[in-house]
């Protein structure tokens, strides 16, 4: 009976793993859905029955192991470089006369590549068996997320010739419709959405249960190899050795003679781009030759026979037909660009951020015109100019109104910023983000109080501010629209946690202008209980590192207004946490953890206001200035002097690609 079983589960995995090759690799799948998951239940069962017979490489291993509370750091056997990268032709070409100059009456040839936006794994072999996955991390060590990477059909558990010893590297990717199919899954839930493809996938690769993982449908491009028993002399070898061996790798590259063929092939791809099912954003260049690799050699962070010629953010024309004001949960009031349907960098945008009035003014933006669209690091549209020549007659200027969309109150401009706020502390459109803001991930992490129920919340009269929400039981959420009895006890359940959130988790759910995730734990260890906080003078709290005169002002301001007081009193009684009586919890250890990061350049995900939030949240801390007390610099686009001095401190130095693969949980 065993031997029977134990052919048949062999039957079975070798039939599985054939079909997950065929379907990553080969691009040819020989079986439906439905047959293929019933042979994994079948292995299941099986498995279950006689786990003294399960193949530690089993496919049944994808569904996903145990959950894991960490990730250990491991030593990369060769520094996993980034590239340079440009968005222009010139630079490319000067790129081009470098390796020439370099290596004086040699051929060269080029090998161009898409360049996936996913995430860079490195994933280690023994005896053809999967050993060890990590994370591109630093670029010198990253995070062993083995157990993660198992769960991705594309990874092969087993190479499909025996006896190897290697590592392979590439880049792992959420394609367009899976991430569209989560994001809906994640919607009907009202859970938050994810931002795009890429942080969804980096998010995906740090979560704690490999089971998560499994759920999701990320796949893999190799694109490096490292095989000691066998030398290619081409990167073109290369590739196709790593197809050999069972892994899935992008069809779509050329051999390049010159640069004309380089740009041929980014020319059709930048065409082309948008009916993939996976996000490019742009073409990678090597040297095919690798020996002439070698030669040309490594500057600090990146090889010089390679480069990346990106492709600038996705433009497309349509109609802008109305321009709406929503009002954030500090007042703010933000214009917003209603537009005809149309598609925009893999995904159809309907509305996009007009900033400010001051914007709206400088592009003479108008109802009714042509607006040029872009996503701004491809993930968030904006509106960038109008088609002039194609505005309509009768149009008229845009007049931002003198009172609030949601209450109707009198606006006022702040005089430091080009924001216009609404000032009113009964708002019910900043109270319904504030709502959201307090019961956000990072703050007290309410789940199930979306923006739907918030919505309904509001409307109904149910609450005042978030003191309210605590008062809520079953009764008064029964009457809400589209939540059952089990989601209204998941809310409940989710606001009787959050009473045990640390006091500078408190403080940043109030939302405080000016007071992210970094000031609040500042304030919570200089002021270690919400009256003490309350009344604090200006000036005590001036003397506090890292609070300058605006956030001083902004506490103040808010801890005198008659809500704060209700609110702070709704709150004491609700038994939520407002003092302190440990040190502020920390965030979970991350490679920010207690370093000192400075920001120079400009980056395409985020503005740096947004990075320095981010990596506040991961307990860095962000500083103007480089000095010797620097750890960490991120140097985006157009780094200047700040890049200069720590190049020559001998400071860290992290370019755009290693800072979002190190945010990439954070922000998913």
């Amino acid at each position: 009976m065993a031997k029977q079983t134990g052919k048949r589960l062999a039957e079975l995995s070798q039939a599985l793993e054939e079909h997950n090759y065929r379907y990553h690799v080969l691009a040819d799948p020989t079986v439906a859905d439905a047959e293929y998951d019933a042979m994994m239940a079948e292995l299941l069962a099986l498995e279950e029955a006689h786990p003294s017979l399960k193949d530690p490489d089993s496919p049944s291993q994808r569904v996903g192991g145990e959950p894991t509370s960490n990730f250990p750091s491991v030593q990369h056997s060769t520094p996993m470089l980034s590239l340079d990268n440009s968005y222009s032709r010139q630079d490319v070409l000067a790129f081009d006369q470098r390796v020439r100059d370099a290596l004086p009456d040699e051929e060269i040839n080029y090998v161009a590549e898409l360049k996936t936006d996913g995430v860079a794994l490195s994933l280690v072999y023994e005896n053809s068996r999967l050993v060890r996955a990590a994370t591109r991390g630093n670029g010198t060590q990253g995070d062993d997320i083995t157990a993660n990477a198992r769960a991705i059909r594309a990874v092969p558990l087993r190479l499909r010739v025996p006896g190897v010893t290697c590592e392979a590297r590439g880049e792992v990717y959420m394609p367009r419709t899976a991430f569209a199919a989560l994001n809906h899954d994640r919607e009907k839930r009202d859970l938050p959405l994810f931002a795009n493809p890429r942080n969804s996938t980096a998010g995906t690769l740090k979560q704690q249960n490999p089971r998560v993982v499994a759920g999701r449908d990320l796949r893999f491009f190799a694109y490096w190899l490292a095989r000691p028993d066998v030398a290619a002399t081409t990167h073109t070898q290369r590739l196709l050795a790593l197809r050999e061996l069972g892994f899935p790798v992008n069809p779509a590259y050329a051999n390049c003679q010159d640069m004309e063929a380089v740009f041929e092939f980014y020319a059709r791809f930048k065409r082309e781009r948008d009916d993939l099912d996976y996000e490019i954003d742009g073409v990678v260049i090597k040297v095919d030759d690798l020996d002439q690799q070698q030669r040309l050699g490594f500057t600090a962070k990146s090889p010089r026979g390679a480069m990346a010629y990106k492709f600038r953010a996705s433009q497309n024309r349509t109609v802008l037909r109305e321009i709406r004001l929503q009002v954030g949960r500090t007042g703010a009031v933000s214009p917003v660009a209603i537009l005809d349907p149309v598609l925009l960098a893999g995904s159809t945008v309907r509305r996009a951020t007009l900033h400010n009035d001051d914007e709206i003014r400088r592009k003479d933006i108008r109802p009714g015109d042509t607006v040029i669209l872009e996503k701004g690091g491809d993930v968030i549209p904006k509106v960038v100019g109008v088609v002039i020549e194609e505005r309509p007659p009768g149009t008229e200027p845009f007049i931002f109104p003198d009172t609030c969309p949601a209450c109707s109150s009198k606006l006022v401009r702040d005089a430091e910023e080009a924001a216009i706020r609404c000032i009113n502390p009964a708002c019910p459109g900043q109270l319904k983000r504030r709502l959201g803001h307090f019961a956000g991930r990072n703050a007290m992490d309410v789940e199930g109080l979306g923006t739907a129920v918030i919505g309904q919340l509001v409307d109904r009269g149910l609450v005042d501010d978030v003191g309210d929400l605590y008062a809520l039981d079953r009764d008064s959420l029964a009457g809400l629209e589209r939540l059952g009895a089990r989601s209204a006890q998941n809310i409940l359940d989710g606001l009787d946690d959050s009473r045990q959130r640390p006091f500078d988790r408190v403080l940043f759910a109030l939302g405080i202008l000016h007071v992210g995730t970094t000031v609040a734990r500042t304030l919570a260890a200089a002021f270690p209980s919400i009256e003490l906080l309350a009344e604090a003078a200006p000036e005590e709290l001036e003397a506090v590192e890292e609070i300058g005169p605006t956030i001083a002002r902004s506490i103040s301001d808010f801890f005198k207004s008659p809500a704060a007081q209700t609110l702070i009193e709704k709150l004491q009684r609700a038994a939520l946490q407002l003092e302190a009586s440990a040190p502020p919890s920390a965030p979970r250890p991350s490679y920010f953890t207690d370093k000192t990061v400075v920001l120079t350049g400009s980056m395409q995900r985020y503005t740096r206001d947004e990075a320095a939030e981010l990596i506040g949240r991961l307990g860095g801390r962000v500083a103007a200035t480089v000095s010797g007390k620097t750890d960490i610099v991120v140097a985006g686009e157009k780094a200047g002097s700040k890049l200069v001095k720590a190049q020559q401190l001998g400071i860290e130095v992290l370019d755009e690609e290693a800072f979002l693969e190190n945010l990439a949980a954070e922000t998913a």
